[in-house]
Parts: C-alpha cells; sequence; structure tokens
C-alpha cells in the first residue's frame, strides 16, 4: 500500500519537474545555464527566482522519494522469485540395462 502510494508520488513529481524545468528561461537559469554563456551558473543573485526554488524544491523531494522507495523495495525483497521454484519435469529418467 504505501510503496503503491509512494511510486504514484514519484510519477506525480516527475511530471511537475519536468513542467518546472521546462518553464524556466533558457538565457539564465535552468538548463540554459550551461550552454556557456556569458552569465555564471548562478548570477550575481544566486538562484533568486521562484521557479529555481520550486525546480530545486521538487527536485529533492524526487530525489528523497527514489532512495525510499529503493530502501523499501529492497527491504520487502528478502527472496528471489528463483527460490520458491519447484521444477516439473517429465522427463523419465533412463534405466539401466544390463547386459
Amino acid at each position: 500500500m504505501t510503496t503503491s502510494f509512494l511510486l504514484i508520488v514519484q510519477i506525480v513529481l516527475v511530471v511537475v519537474l519536468v513542467i518546472a524545468v521546462l518553464l524556466q528561461k533558457s538565457s539564465s537559469i535552468g538548463l540554459g545555464a550551461y550552454s556557456g554563456s556569458n552569465e555564471s551558473v548562478f548570477g550575481a543573485k544566486g538562484p533568486a527566482s521562484f521557479l529555481a526554488k520550486t525546480t530545486f524544491a521538487i527536485g529533492f523531494l524526487f530525489v528523497a522519494n527514489t532512495i525510499t522507495l529503493g530502501y523499501m523495495y529492497s527491504a520487502t525483497a528478502t527472496e528471489s522469485v528463483i527460490d520458491n521454484l519447484t521444477p516439473s519435469t517429465n522427463i523419465a529418467a533412463p534405466s539401466a540395462s544390463s547386459t
């Protein structure tokens, strides 16, 4: 129940994060900051815009949710599917001929 809720939250966070990144200006903040422009990465004021702070917060929540999901899935998966598999075959063992 909890992992399915966190998985839904993860999908929502991905969509919101993509939208937040795409809404940013490409000249000074967002992905355009790494394109070799004259400005520094954060500019003189730092990441002061509301959208940049929102993107950082959503990104942090995304990473925290990913780590939580990974921990929860690894804690519940203590055994493999192969451990519960019983081999069943219809092949008869060859009989030894007494010659």
